[in-house]
Formats: C-alpha cells, sequence, structure tokens
C-alpha cells in the first residue's frame, strides 16, 4: 500500500533538464511541485540502451531513483514514420550523423524521396515511479510528413509534421495551440489521473 504523502509535500522529480519538457510537466500537474534532475544530480545524463521509447523512460527514471526517495517522472519521445519501418524512432534525436535538428530533418525528408505514404505519429511513453510501483503510459500524434520545412515554431521534426485535421504544421502552431495536441501532453494527462488515484 503507497502511504499518502500530504499535498504540501508533494513534490515529483522529473529525470531532465530540458526546460520545455518541464514547463509543460508544470501544466499538467499543476497540483504538484515538479522538479528537474539537476537539482539532485550533477550531469545527469544516462546511457539510452533500450529497444523502446517505454524502456529508455524507464532506464532514465531508474537511474534517478539510485539518488532520491522522491516520486520519478521519466519520458521518452519521438517519431516514427510507417513507410520507413518506424524511423527514426528511438534514434530520433540523434538520427543523422551530426545529430542537429535541421540534419535530421533532411536525412529524414532525403529518405522519404520517391514514397507515397507520408504518414507518421509522434509517440511519447511516459514513466511514473511511486515507491515499488511503476506505471507506464503513451501518448500519440497521428499527422504526415511534407517535403519541405515550414514555420519557425518548435523544434526537432515540427516544421515537417501536419497532424491530422490541420493544414499547418507544429512549427507553424503557436506553442499553446501545440502544447493542446502534444503526444507528451497526452501521456501527461494519463499519468495525472493515475496520481490522482494514489492519492500521492
Amino acid at each position: 500500500m503507497i502511504g499518502k504523502i500530504p499535498l504540501k509535500n508533494r513534490m515529483i522529480v522529473v529525470a531532465t533538464n530540458n526546460e520545455h519538457k518541464l514547463r509543460e510537466i508544470r501544466e499538467i500537474l499543476e497540483r504538484f511541485e515538479i522538479l528537474p534532475a539537476k537539482e539532485f544530480v550533477e550531469d545527469f545524463n544516462p546511457e539510452e540502451i533500450g529497444n523502446s521509447f517505454c524502456e529508455n523512460a524507464l532506464i532514465k527514471a531508474k537511474e534517478l531513483k539510485k539518488y532520491i526517495e522522491y516520486p520519478i517522472l521519466a519520458d521518452d519521445s519521438g517519431l516514427e514514420v510507417f513507410s520507413l519501418g518506424g524511423e527514426p524512432g528511438i534514434y530520433s534525436s540523434r538520427y543523422s550523423i551530426e545529430g542537429t535538428d535541421q540534419a535530421n530533418v533532411e536525412k529524414l525528408l532525403n529518405r522519404l524521396k520517391g514514397k507515397k505514404d507520408k504518414s507518421a505519429r509522434f509517440v511519447c511513453c511516459m514513466t511514473l515511479i511511486v515507491g515499488e510501483r511503476v506505471i507506464k503510459r503513451e501518448g500519440y500524434v497521428y499527422g504526415r510528413i511534407i517535403d519541405q520545412p515550414r514555420g519557425e515554431n518548435g523544434f526537432g521534426y515540427d516544421p515537417v509534421f501536419i497532424p491530422d485535421g490541420f493544414k499547418v504544421t507544429f512549427a507553424e502552431m503557436i506553442p499553446l495551440e501545440k502544447n493542446k495536441l502534444s503526444h507528451r501532453r497526452k501521456a501527461l494527462e494519463k499519468i495525472r489521473i493515475e496520481l490522482e488515484a494514489l492519492d500521492v
């Protein structure tokens, strides 16, 4: 049985130092105090050797759990293009040799040349560790890849991804509009329900 944690002590440590992710997590889990890994562990950067988004998220969560007793939240996310067998997948951030957003997008567009099917999805796996309990929840956004980048907002593959039901890319949306649709938000909403059910 997981004991209750008083509301004033509702602290969750996130296995990231990415300010964009932290901001989105704080918006969804507004009843909790959200802290980055760097508050507890210097140079937190575990090697992601898993074969799936959920495996990588669990690696990060377990590594951080070695240092603290607070609830831990970790995520791993990326883009899957169906005609490429799920590429770039777990290698989304390091798809190209350079590993920059521009180089990754260029490689993706080159790989898609001649492909009729350009449907894709963004995937996020959120992993929560509370005591001995591990909870994993996933979120998805389906859409398609376009031939040329459009838009100045966002990051990663946002300039070439148009979500289903829209005519603009993620990078052409204002952040608030994109965040309402995001795969991370969808996974976080499921985590929030679990947290409320656990009374932590």
